[in-house]
């Protein structure tokens, strides 16, 4: 216990592996960051100033946007900064806050996927009654529940981790996960463990559920309808779902790579399937709903336009 005082700093030992080729790395996450702020900081932009895009959907695109922008700021400039130190150490509390802030980014997203899939339930289900259910009172009061419900999971799931005490200073991430944190306390964490456990589990399984749910009730809808129904609702919905299958394919790679022991693979895919999910849906969602959304992509083309002359036949190859 006496030896665990001296232990300020935690060093992330997984930036050793990379070394050989650290620039390479660096260029190629600083170009990945960019990508992330520009396409997210566009969608954000477009959303807020055009009042005719402050509709439910559009909204909680919005949002789903600045979750992707907080998320990756949380990760990429210390990441960054970490591949051209030369100790790769990071402080106790740095490593606590970066925990916090990419635990509530993952909660977020989770949170926020199942409030779109509502909207979409309603519209397609329901659409007589969408905008007397979806008013923008309720969509504001959605992604206010959506950020302030994962704060509180996580400050819940957090807690116990703020009270252990380190032993051991070396995380084999290129982040700092609660789970790694964790496994570096001098004392039993057996019990931790387990609430950490339950705590995803309560916290993941209802939205999963629910968002299983409502797709399966889109289905019955759409396969009762006119094929014409059936394509709106297929385009409208795409989105949504590639956005799903991204963000909970990637905490699945995230899962497995921390709890299950992945020594006998190689590092660049353990790196991938640990920065999948932090990384790939901040750029791959923005990107998708601005080329599936006919509203959106028609206000990105004509922000475009003002900045350069298109050809008209560029201009009805965009917009088709």
């Amino acid at each position: 216990m006496e030896n665990a005082s001296v232990v300020t700093s935690l060093i992330l030992t997984a930036y050793y592996d990379m070394e050989g080729l650290k620039y390479l790395y660096f260029i190629t996450f600083l170009l990945l960051y960019i990508i992330t702020i520009v396409l997210n900081f566009i969608i954000i932009v477009i959303i807020c100033v055009d009042r005719a895009l402050h509709e439910p959907m559009y909204l909680f695109v919005c949002n789903l946007a600045f979750n992707g922008l907080f998320g990756s700021t949380a990760l990429l400039p210390p990441l960054l900064s970490n591949l051209l130190s030369h100790s790769h150490a990071v402080s106790v509390a740095f490593c606590r806050a970066q925990i916090f802030f990419l635990h509530t980014y993952s909660s977020a997203e989770a949170a926020i996927l199942t409030m779109m899939s509502y909207d979409r339930y309603i519209a397609i289900c329901h659409p007589l009654q969408y905008h007397s259910i979806m008013s923008l009172s309720k969509v504001y009061k959605l992604i206010t529940f959506s950020w302030v419900y994962p704060i509180a999971a996580v400050a819940v799931i957090f807690a116990p981790t703020l009270k252990l005490i380190f032993c051991e200073a070396n995380i084999d991430k290129v982040y700092c996960s609660n789970h790694s944190l964790v496994k570096l306390s001098c004392t039993d964490t057996s019990v931790v463990n387990i609430i950490g456990l339950i705590s995803v589990g309560v916290y993941t399984s209802p939205q999963i559920i629910f968002i299983l749910y409502t797709y399966l009730h889109i289905l019955r809808i759409c396969l009762l309808s006119s094929k014409e129904s059936q394509i709106k609702a297929l385009k409208t919905c795409t989105p949504h779902l590639i956005a799903v299958i991204n963000y909970f394919s990637g905490g699945l790679f995230e899962i497995s790579q921390s709890r299950l022991n992945m020594s006998h693979v190689h590092y660049d895919t353990r790196l991938f399937m640990s920065l999948y999910f932090l990384i790939f849906p901040p750029i791959v969602n923005p990107a998708i709903y601005g080329m599936c959304i006919q509203a959106i992509r028609v206000k990105i083309f004509k922000m475009f336009t003002s900045m350069c002359t298109l050809s008209p036949a560029s201009q009805k190859r965009i917009m088709k």
